[in-house]
């Protein structure tokens, strides 16, 4: 009886020994080759592949959709899958480890900014062909990546400070407002705000500053909550934070001159993939060198023991107060792009159910680690899209998913884990 039960353990912890040591050979660049070369293969073939599978089209989202819409494809979709996705990685980067591997050596000779925009120069170059045949393609990753934003931001306020807060779509809502009422008022013909003031042709090189607009608003905005809820402990900043979700709603809903309830639309169509990639990009290196410079070192000390903390100096009050504004700047941000790629915006899209989504993403990925958050956020985004085609038992699974994650990984899928991107883009020989 005990050899029948090992046996299934120890081969699935041979065949789990087996996958890792594969995998440590191979370095991150060969891995993006691997999918530059699935995604050509997607791009040239994928029709003539889809048609000798008996699949109707090209499946836009990895053939979850066609899967669900109609199971007697699941045959070809994931006949699909492994022509078009798994094997061409598989291949590709087993045969470009050695070559991948000295180049990566090379690289990390050199500085690491170097490193870095090679390594996102492949990760842009798979997303945008990957986008490139599909508009919806481009829509969910666009707004997977704001997502990502969200998450972070969150994170370094429920996560890394200890705290929780509700008002994260509050702060979206106040960026996406202020950033489409700086670039419909100066740049675009708005039965709002009447004519342009300046050309049109600047605006893509105004967006970013509309951008960081949106994002000191919204910093502002959490200071009218930091000032009385930090004076105190406890769970008082949920109370106020979720009081402050429904104010701005509210008083959105009441000012006529930017839509009120019928919301604000026509925004310019300046959140392009490029924009709100790099926007991500930067928001992940910045929250990320936070979290990890003395102030966020600070942070921790004030989430694990506040009054240890503050006999070793540190200003307890002030650290939660400009972490708490530094997340909503980014918050703020999120939402401007939000509101420029949805070219459409009104309160109904900052309430619970936004909170919800945020507060599920984060805890999903798992607290205080910026890879736990972006893995979080590309999941449940991802996997949101997927089960559409289910409509009400969408929103059976998804609570269902979280419910055994809480069950057995309380703190997320990945928690406390830091963000090291020098071990991520290394050589593996």
């Amino acid at each position: 009886m005990e050899t029948k039960q090992e046996t299934p353990q120890r081969a699935y912890k041979n065949l789990l020994a087996r996958y890792k040591a594969f995998s440590n050979r191979i370095p991150l660049l060969g891995w993006l080759c691997g999918g530059i070369g699935a995604v050509l293969i997607e791009y040239f073939l994928g029709d003539l592949v889809s048609y000798y599978l008996g699949l109707p089209k090209v499946p836009v989202l990895f053939g979850c959709l066609i899967m669900l819409k109609k199971p007697i494809l699941i045959p070809g979709a994931v006949g699909y899958l492994l022509l078009v996705y798994g094997l061409p990685v598989f291949f590709i980067a087993r045969a470009l480890a050695t070559p991948a591997n000295k180049l990566a050596a090379f690289l990390a000779k050199g500085p690491i900014t170097i490193a870095a925009l090679v390594h996102l120069g492949l990760l842009y170059a798979i997303l945008h062909i990957w986008t490139d045949m599909s508009d919806y393609r481009v829509l969910v990753l666009k707004l997977t990546m704001i997502a990502v934003m969200l998450t972070l931001s969150l994170n370094v306020i429920n996560g890394y400070m200890g705290e929780f807060s509700c008002s994260h779509p509050g702060f979206m809502a106040i960026g996406a407002y202020t950033t489409s009422t700086i670039t419909l008022w100066l740049f675009a013909n708005d039965k709002l705000f009447g004519e342009a003031l300046l050309p049109a042709a600047i605006g893509p090189f105004f967006f970013p500053l509309a951008l960081i607009a949106g994002g000191l608003v919204a910093a502002l905005g959490a200071l009218v909550i930091a000032i009385p809820s930090f004076r105190t402990r406890g769970d008082y900043l949920a109370i106020i934070s979720l009081a402050f979700l429904f104010i701005v709603k509210s008083i959105i809903e009441n000012l006529e001159f930017v839509g009120g309830p019928r919301g604000m639309s026509s925004q310019p169509n300046y959140s392009n993939l490029p924009m709100v990639f790099i926007v991500m990009v930067l928001c992940i290196w910045i929250i990320n060198n936070f979290v990890r410079s003395t102030l966020g070192k600070a942070l921790c000390a004030v989430r694990d023991n506040e009054l240890a903390a503050e006999s070793m100096t540190v200003n307890t009050r002030k650290t939660k107060m400009v972490t708490f504004m530094f997340g909503a700047f980014w918050a703020g941000v999120a939402g401007g792009l939000f509101a420029h790629v949805l070219r459409y915006v009104n309160p109904g899209s900052f309430g619970i159910q936004r909170l919800a989504e945020i507060l599920a993403m984060l805890y999903f990925g798992g607290l205080n680690s910026v890879t736990g958050s972006i893995v979080g956020a590309v999941s449940i985004n991802l996997l949101s899209e997927a089960l559409r085609p289910l409509e009400i038992f969408k929103w059976i699974i998804i609570p269902l998913l979280l419910i055994l994650v809480m069950l057995y990984r309380p703190t997320g899928l990945i928690a406390f884990t830091e963000f090291k991107p020098k071990e991520l883009m290394r050589s593996k020989e």
